[in-house]
């Protein structure tokens, strides 16, 4: 079995455009071009701005018309044109769903996305018997919302978890899907944003159902070209979601056990898998930069530890820490210096905190604390105790920094969204009144009012 190159699958026509130019620019590129995305070229560095990236633009109110140099935007992962698409494994994780392709200059040679490495697989390699049902008890759950819910609390939603696509019900059956491509629509249109989100969803959603084969969702979504197969039970109802990243993970397990009349092939994919197993272990559950837990991490040990709370009827409380002026730092001392205050932050919320306290780097300059057995008034006390070991804290070059806080309690009926909306806003009021401050969340506020502030 010959895996084909990279140069081969890619695609070479690309919608870019230079850091140079104005967010308003590349905005009208893209709309222009119907796309959800635009590579952004940095020199000999790629990134790409997507729709989520300007939906939080515009919760923060950045001027459209600043340089695309004034923000941050995810790194596109670079792979020269004449390796195979065995080598774009170790990509599959990452939070970017594109890869781009280079030549020996490092000069870009063309794109490819989970959609041309899919078109790669030959489906008579792929499992016959491996039905979606098995499958989707592995796999995590889509976000699916009631076609009642505010357009404006899912975009906040969206913006704030990432979310490409959402999969809109009634009665637990799919009506609708909204995805980043209606975000453009509603963006171009300066569309009311206090309707429910069944005004704007795209209608219907095509199905299949449980029992289907890999084989067969993977021939689907090339007949479809679609980047997720929405899967249903015996009466219509939502079984799952899996994406085209999952789908590929899976039929590369299956190329493997495929291989083995290849030899030398099968050598250098258990060579790769082998060195590639050690590092997704950490990468499953650790931040590269801090070593503390990453939030796919967090969401699953908040689980855990809510459901002791409930079970032992604990107190249980969450705390939001966010690095004052950080954007400030990066732009003045540059991101070497900005990772160092990460990593110094890092540190001392450990050394501060108790064993059974867990930590998690929630994004950016962003940490997000979980305080089991602890009530709010307590909890208070931990953050402001936080804030000030943070104050006193003092790096070479940098000087004193500051953060602020979001402290909010836990109760029995929450899960993991609502709680940290509530820090969020919280966070959101220390931030306005002035920074390196603790505040106390309201007990049921919504992120949807910190939106329309």
């Amino acid at each position: 079995m010959i895996f084909p190159k990279i140069g081969s699958i890619a695609t070479t026509s690309v919608v870019s455009i230079d850091i140079n130019n104005k967010i308003s620019d590349a905005m009208k590129k893209m709309f222009n071009n119907e796309h959800r995305n635009i590579l952004v070229i940095d020199g000999d560095i790629f990134r790409i701005m997507r729709v989520t990236d300007i939906l939080n633009m515009k919760s923060r109110d950045i001027d459209m018309d600043s340089s695309l140099k004034n923000i941050e935007l995810p790194l596109v992962p670079i792979i020269n044109k004449d390796k195979t698409v065995l080598h774009t494994l170790e990509y599959l994780n990452c939070e970017v769903e594109y890869i781009c392709a280079v030549d020996d200059e490092g000069k870009l040679f063309g794109l490819i996305s989970h959609t041309d490495i899919i078109s790669s697989i030959d489906p008579d390699t792929l499992m016959d018997n491996f039905c979606l049902l098995d499958f989707l008890k592995l796999g995590k759950r889509a976000k699916w919302v009631n076609k009642d819910l505010k357009t404006a609390e899912l975009l906040c939603d969206m913006a704030k978890n990432s979310f490409e696509s959402v999969i809109v019900i009634e009665n637990l059956k799919p009506i609708g899907i909204f995805t980043t491509k209606d975000v453009i629509r509603i963006i171009e249109k300066n569309d009311d944003l206090s309707k429910p989100i069944s005004t704007y969803m795209s209608s219907p959603v095509e199905t299949i159902g449980k029992d289907c084969s890999v084989k067969g969702a993977l021939e689907f979504l090339r007949e479809k070209h679609y980047k997720r197969v929405v899967v249903v039970d015996d009466e219509g109802k939502m079984s799952g979601v899996i994406s085209q990243k999952e789908l590929i993970a899976t039929t590369y397990s299956r190329w493997a056990l495929l291989t083995k009349e290849y030899q030398k092939e099968l050598d250098e994919m258990n060579a790769e898998l082998m060195h590639k197993n050690i590092k997704y272990k950490e990468m499953a559950s650790k931040d590269q930069l801090t070593n503390l837990y990453n939030r796919h991490k967090f969401l699953r040990l908040f689980q855990s530890s809510h459901r002791t709370m409930v079970e032992r009827e604990n107190e249980m409380s969450l705390i939001i820490v966010d690095i004052d002026n950080f954007k400030k730092i990066n732009d003045t001392y540059g991101h070497n210096v900005g990772d160092l205050v990460i990593v110094k932050i890092s540190k001392l919320l450990v050394e501060k905190l108790r064993e059974i306290d867990i930590v998690c780097r929630w994004g950016g300059e962003e940490f997000v604390i979980l305080l089991p057995a602890v009530n709010i008034d307590n909890a208070l006390l931990v953050a402001e105790k936080l804030r000030s070991s943070i104050e006193q804290l003092e790096i070479d070059s940098l000087g004193k920094i500051t953060a602020s806080f979001g402290v909010s309690c836990v109760h029995k009926d929450d899960d993991v969204h609502s709680v940290i909306n509530r820090a969020d806003i919280a966070l959101y009021s220390a931030k306005t009144a002035g920074r390196n401050r603790v505040e106390k969340a309201n007990s049921r506020a919504t992120l949807e009012e910190s939106f329309h502030k």
